[in-house]
């Protein structure tokens, strides 16, 4: 393996940036410190005027294999999410068959040791009928960053809205429980009052039908079993300013039992954008009304929210209703109505670019940033030897320009979808270079795929 000494950058870590040298050595980060003269053969990079940070991990994302590889699949999506800065994933189970058994949780663990560029766990399946196959994860909870259950709408039959399952799974899960929360009645209740009022529903109407009710009282049952049982509850994409009463502020993180998560396209996007972007920003739960992402971000600084994620969630173009037209740009297709488009949108590869606009913007520090997207996701999710710039620490590190900027255009869209929600926006940032356990996979945009990502290790 190839050795790394980065000289004079600027190393942001632990709510703390200072200009040092980095030495990788076997994968690890050997040395932190200034002027570190190596032993041995290394490769120097000159990090003068750059950030190391420490790699992403995106604790939720969808890369559609197996079963659905038409929209993505976990070589495409995780050699986007490295372009974007983040060395880690965690993937959800609604692939088909979507992940019911230990047996299919493992076929998903050969794929990821096969292809993925980045370092990947995946979340086992629940359903209503297979608590037994849950609770064998149990014996997994190093290897295995959570199960997850859908209490809202979801495909492929894993929607749990039995109190009995739920109780079961909230009572015998040793592992992290992670949580999709819409309360399915409501959705059902809103979408059939607004469909009866209007003859053709649009892309605004979704924020009215999977509203904040929905999501406060599906979070509310969530956290009222995880009380009742002492589980450790990690609530997924929260979107409303109600559901953040929920949460507090008073307990450092790593003793937290419930802890919250928000997406970068609930902090980035309000309803108002359904105007222009319409079916391309429709996803579960909804981006809602403005006074919700400023609640949001509010939360996020003060710590109620614990960790930024992205929910990435490709679907083709003919999928969300559009055609790319001749000049590039995406319009509406023949047919492409709200009802049918699917919900969901990509964006791992924009993740960290996008918070770092909000760097420059003034709304939260570069610190911050590095705090929400790696280091609390690491003691969220107890990862070992991960998340953070330390010596003995994983060499999962991202090289970024601040001073170089990136434009999100179709030629530079690793998605295997295609698109983007966010095409024609500038972004203030580049990452340059993207280590995955000591090895440069992406450096000035020429690739090195000779060396596959690891499975995650908990330290539970």
């Amino acid at each position: 393996m190839q050795n790394y000494l980065i000289k004079n950058i600027t190393v942001v870590n632990e709510g703390q940036s200072s200009v040092n040298d980095v030495l990788i050595k076997d994968g690890r980060i050997e040395k932190i410190g200034a002027s570190i003269q190596p032993t041995g053969a290394v490769t120097e990079i000159n990090g003068e005027g750059k950030h190391l940070l420490p790699g992403a991990i995106d604790d939720q994302v969808h890369f559609r294999e197996p079963g659905l590889t038409h929209k993505a699949n976990i070589y495409t999506e995780s050699k986007a999410a490295v372009a974007g800065g983040v060395t880690s994933f965690m993937e959800m189970p609604n692939t088909m068959p979507p992940v019911f058994t230990q047996e299919l949780l493992e076929d998903k663990y050969n794929i990821g040791a096969n292809t993925s560029l980045a370092n990947y766990s995946f979340f086992m399946g629940t359903s209503n009928d297979n608590i037994d196959e849950i609770l064998k994860t149990n014996d997994k909870k190093n290897d295995v960053c959570g199960v997850k259950v859908f209490m809202g709408s979801s495909t492929g039959g894993l929607l749990v809205d039995n109190y009995l399952t739920l109780d079961k799974i909230f009572g015998g899960s040793e592992v992290l429980i992670a949580t999709h929360c819409e309360d399915e009645k409501i959705i059902k209740a809103n979408f059939e009052r607004i469909k009866k009022e209007k003859s053709v529903l649009e892309a605004s109407d979704h924020p009215l039908i999977r509203d904040e009710n929905g999501c406060f009282e599906s979070s509310f049952t969530a956290i009222q079993f995880a009380k009742k049982h002492n589980s450790r509850l990690h609530i997924l994409h929260i979107s409303t300013e109600k559901e953040l009463q929920l949460f507090t502020n008073m307990i450092p993180l790593a003793d937290k039992r419930i802890t919250a998560e928000v997406c970068v396209h609930h902090l980035h996007f309000t309803s108002n954008e359904y105007a222009t972007l319409g079916n391309r920003i429709k996803c579960n739960p909804a981006i809602k009304a403005p006074h919700n992402r400023e609640a949001l971000w509010a939360a996020l600084l003060d710590d109620r929210l614990d960790v930024i994620a992205t929910d990435h969630a490709p679907h083709t173009l003919a999928e969300k209703g559009y055609v790319r037209a001749a000049d590039g740009s995406l319009q509406l297709a023949e047919g492409g109505s709200y009802e049918h488009s699917h919900a969901g949108l990509p964006l791992v590869q924009h993740s960290l670019p996008m918070m770092l606009h909000y760097v420059q913007q003034g709304a939260i520090s570069i610190e911050k940033v590095v705090e929400k997207m790696s280091h609390a996701v690491a003691t969220c999710f107890q990862i070992a030897d991960r998340g953070f710039i330390r010596e003995g620490y994983r060499a999962d590190l991202v090289m970024v320009d601040l001073h170089q900027s990136t434009t999100v255009k179709a030629d530079n869209i690793l998605y295997k979808c295609g698109w983007s929600p966010l095409e024609g926006f500038t972004f203030p940032a580049t990452i340059t270079n993207t280590f995955v356990n000591g090895h440069m996979v992406y450096g000035n945009g020429v690739w090195d795929e000779s060396q596959k990502g690891e499975r995650l290790r908990f330290a539970r």
